[in-house]
């Protein structure tokens, strides 16, 4: 299994995304804050045939918004469990809905936090 590794380097644009919640994050220590994320990736390391190693890829975050308000933040955790449901629900009786529903969402994403 291939692990993953996230690297550190925050980019100047997420950093600018992130500025405006950062007091707030650092005020609150078990805050959770709701985002889309675009993950790049940045690295992988292959290892050779005699080492007992899993194989890693790091990915770093290249791009962020951050849910600015609760219906906001509310219609991304729908799109989060719509998006989870349709992993996870192979073989499973949720699996045609679950599908039809992220795929819904996805194609409608523009709409998401209007």
């Amino acid at each position: 299994m291939t692990d993953i590794k996230f690297d550190s380097k925050v980019l100047t644009d997420v950093a600018e995304a992130l500025e405006p919640y950062a007091d707030e994050m650092f005020k609150k220590r078990a805050g959770h804050w709701m985002a889309v994320v675009e993950f790049a990736h940045s690295e992988r390391t292959e290892p050779g045939p005699e080492e007992d190693k899993d194989p890693s890829v790091k990915i770093r975050i290249v791009g962020v918004e951050v849910a600015g308000g609760a219906v906001a933040e509310e219609r991304l955790r729908e799109a989060q469990q719509s998006l989870y449901t349709a992993r996870t629900s192979g073989g499973t009786l949720d699996e045609a809905a679950g599908e039809y529903r992220a795929g819904g969402i996805l194609r409608n994403g523009s709409g998401l936090l209007v």
